[in-house]
């Protein structure tokens, strides 16, 4: 019986479809299949009621599911014990953060014995981020905006900046108050693109005693990008590092007054190791 076995059984049994655990595994479909029906047959038990519709797991699927978590529990420990580097970092990430990903991979390899390992960049919504690390099946997520999560580690803040259209009435100034924008129509992306703009942006236009209109949720940040740019009274906002990102021309991002922050986390496990949190926040800090 093989640890990726197990794996392959974990995931199908946490998403209770073949397909998604396939996508959350990076490999085709049909292997995750054969797997679990190679482990089914390794244990004489069967583990997953299949039918066109659902699939459910069995008793003996549930039996087998604890031992299958404290098994790879197990063998992360022993990996760690014995100072091997796992083989792949897994990292959960979303649209925005390419250049702190890039400073903060290359700070863990230069300071860690991550040199030689691999790391895999997960793209995800921002609650399923959460929910991976919790479960132990990515080594760490960023996320922007969350204010209570377990092994949630603030670490850096952003500037939130409006984009308006070039045709904005305020896109030639240098700054913008909310109370300028609050005539036009707030795009912001969906909740599994964009979860951190409507608590984030709430706050700042209740402190500004502003109010604005909210129009229907865009798709990515993106397509909000776009649409913005082809409406002048529609606006948006993102943090700093998702500005630099912007290669639209038809697009201006304009920093507020008085300003208004974003705070960015590290998510990691919340049984990682203090040495480890410290150099995670490190490397990912500003």
């Amino acid at each position: 019986m093989e640890l990726r076995s197990l794996r392959y059984f974990v995931a199908v049994a946490d998403e209770l479809h073949f397909g998604r655990a396939a996508e959350r595994l990076h490999i085709a479909q049909p292997a995750v299949s054969r797997r679990i029906a190679q482990l089914e047959r390794e244990l004489g038990v069967r583990l997953l009621d299949r039918s066109p519709r659902r699939v459910r797991l069995t008793a003996a699927g549930n039996r087998v599911l604890a031992a299958a978590r404290d098994a790879l529990a197990a063998a992360d420990r022993v990996q760690v014990a014995a100072g091997a580097p796992a083989g792949t970092m897994r990292i959960g990430t979303a649209a925005g953060f390419t250049a702190r990903l890039e400073r903060g991979i290359d700070a863990l390899r230069e300071h860690s014995s991550a040199l030689g390992v691999d790391v895999v960049l997960v793209d995800l919504p921002l609650a399923a981020r959460l929910d991976t690390v919790r479960r132990g099946e990515i080594d760490l997520a960023l996320a922007r905006g969350v204010r209570s999560a377990p092994g949630l580690l603030p670490t850096w803040v952003e500037p939130l900046f409006a984009v308006v259209s070039v045709q904005h009435l305020a896109a030639g100034r240098s700054t913008v108050d909310l109370a300028d924008l609050a005539v036009g129509e707030l795009r912001i992306p969906s909740r599994d693109h964009g979860l951190f703009l409507p608590e984030a942006l709430k706050a700042a236009i209740r402190k500004a005693g502003a109010e604005t209109r909210v129009g229907r949720l865009a798709g990515t940040v993106q397509d909000t990008i776009v649409e913005v740019g082809f409406n002048p009274r529609s606006w948006t906002v993102l943090p700093g590092d998702q500005v630099a990102e912007i290669r639209s021309t038809r697009v201006r991002a304009i920093p507020f007054t008085p300003q208004t922050t974003i705070t960015g986390s590290v998510v990691v496990p919340v049984d990682l190791p203090h040495t480890c949190v410290a150099a995670h926040q490190a490397a990912f800090g500003d």
